[in-house]
């Protein structure tokens, strides 16, 4: 059995795992030889966990050969999972590809982590992202570019670029990201995985790197719809440790095709704009053109005040970032050896922050702190909140209306050339247009490929399904009936 065949999934390793067909040792001795080989040219992963995979595959076989065979096995076990490097995993260097933390070593692990381990995945090592998660192609990490599986010279996009890079490049079964602006679905799209944005609140924060508190969300890349699910359904619930997690139940996520069926779609209007990459329209629409040939009900929609997301997003974000990146001042976390005995406050954030931080954080932290600073405040960052609440407020007229799931692109293009933007933030920036929103609102989405034979260069293109708060049954059985029924028709 070849496990670096694209169709290869979670599923099929348990099959294989449940009928004892092949061992976690074995599966997971092939993972990490091939990983040495296929990652020189990606650059997915920042640290490699192989000794310690190994040891834990041996501890899972010893585990099965204890278990009657009949047993049902963990939903996750000896699955290789990757996780992003703004996780902590006790133990673990932890570095959000910063070099404030090269050194940092993670004391506790993060409950999502730690959920994936519980369920029996192996994790096989942390991956690239831009800076503390600031960035939209994974060129401002501090330690390097990840590249796109498909094209070594086109970017796998950002901020979760190594996550989603992991998974396509058949690196993992699945992976850990974040998702504050588009971060999970927008790599997706660029490297042709599914990524899963939940509802804020469905997985708890706890031991991920802060950005945007109100922003940030943990979710997963995976091979299929199916995956996905899988893995959200162990990662979320509510957690103690984190106040903003909540009780809803997430079960029986993917319904029968009858059911899904019944749902009424709804296509904005606002997010086919003037300057989208011809092909991804194209396929965009194609996607759309399936479900309402299949029967589906798909009506035009309006969230007209999409056209502010991306000026709210960049002032909400920046400054929730200025506050959480301050504790990052060399005293509690320090990128220094030895501080001089005379050195005062302004020299030790000099060499501390001053030399610390990148390009992009260090843009992104200014301008977080100028929208905070007294006179600006309720000019910038109050006027931004009250925006946010239009947008949400638009949504949800949507939804009230009978809408039960939106259909979007991703991104405007594909995947594009590294070194291309990254000198042009403003550009860079308007990678997320289509994604911030949601963000914004808190919903869930899912990022999904469309098929091949789209985009002129043959490069992947996802479409978005977006759903109402809490309903990722909705959104991932609609991705799976997608995946199943239409993805292969013209």
């Amino acid at each position: 059995m070849n496990f670096f065949e694209t169709e290869y999934t979670i599923e099929k390793l348990r099959d294989a795992y449940q009928r004892r067909a092949v061992t976690v040792s074995g599966v997971m001795r092939q993972f990490f030889d091939y990983i040495k080989t296929r990652d020189a040219s990606v650059g997915a992963f920042l640290e490699v966990f192989e000794k310690e995979g190994m040891e834990r595959a041996a501890a899972l076989d010893a585990q099965q050969d204890a278990m009657d065979p009949l047993a049902v096995l963990p939903p996750l076990f000896g699955v290789p999972v990757a996780i992003k490097d703004n996780m902590l995993y006790a133990g673990h260097r932890a570095t959000a590809a910063s070099k404030i933390l090269e050194g940092y070593v993670s004391a506790y692990t993060a409950t999502a982590v730690q959920k994936l381990i519980d369920a029996g995945a192996v994790i096989v090592g942390r991956t690239n992202l831009d800076e503390f998660a600031m960035g939209s192609s994974t060129e401002y990490s501090a330690f390097g570019v990840t590249r796109n599986p498909h094209d070594p010279d086109k970017v796998p996009g950002g901020s979760s670029g190594g996550s989603a890079a992991a998974v396509a490049g058949n690196m993992a079964l699945a992976s850990l990201g974040s998702d504050t602006g588009g971060s999970i679905r927008q790599p997706a799209s660029f490297c042709g995985a599914v990524g899963l944005k939940p509802t804020y609140g469905s997985v708890s924060r706890y031991g991920l790197m802060a950005l945007a508190s109100s922003l940030d969300q943990i979710g997963s890349f995976a091979k299929t719809v199916r995956d996905a699910a899988r893995v959200f359904s162990v990662i979320a619930g509510p957690d103690p440790l984190d106040a903003t997690s909540t009780p809803y139940p997430h079960e029986n996520l993917l319904l029968e095709g009858a059911a899904v069926k019944k749902k009424v779609l709804g296509v904005p209007r606002e997010y086919f704009v003037d300057g989208m990459d011809g092909s991804v329209e194209a396929a965009v629409r194609s996607a759309i053109d399936r479900f309402q040939k299949d029967g589906f009900v798909v009506k035009e929609i309006s969230l007209p005040h999409t056209r502010y997301a991306l000026s709210c997003y960049y002032i909400i974000l920046p400054a929730e970032a200025s506050a959480n990146l301050a504790r990052f001042d060399g005293v509690r976390y320090s990128r220094l050896d030895t501080i001089p005995a005379q050195a005062g406050l302004m020299e030790l954030y000099r060499k501390q922050k001053g030399e610390g931080y990148g390009d992009e954080p260090r843009r992104r932290i200014l301008l977080g702190t100028f929208v905070l600073s007294s006179g600006y405040y309720d000019a910038y960052y109050a006027k931004a909140q009250k925006v946010r609440r239009l947008i949400l407020d638009d949504f949800e007229k949507v939804f009230n209306d009978g809408v039960d799931a939106i259909l979007t692109p991703v991104t405007p293009t594909t995947a594009f050339a590294i070194g291309e933007k990254k000198d042009d933030p403003l550009s860079m920036y308007l990678s997320d247009i289509f994604t911030i929103p949601v963000n914004l609102a808190g919903l869930p989405a899912l990022s999904l490929p469309i098929g091949s034979g789209f985009s002129k260069e043959n490069m992947p293109i996802n479409f978005q399904i977006i759903g109402k708060h809490f309903d990722e049954q909705t959104i991932l059985s609609l991705g799976e009936y997608y995946e199943t029924y239409l993805k292969g028709r013209a």
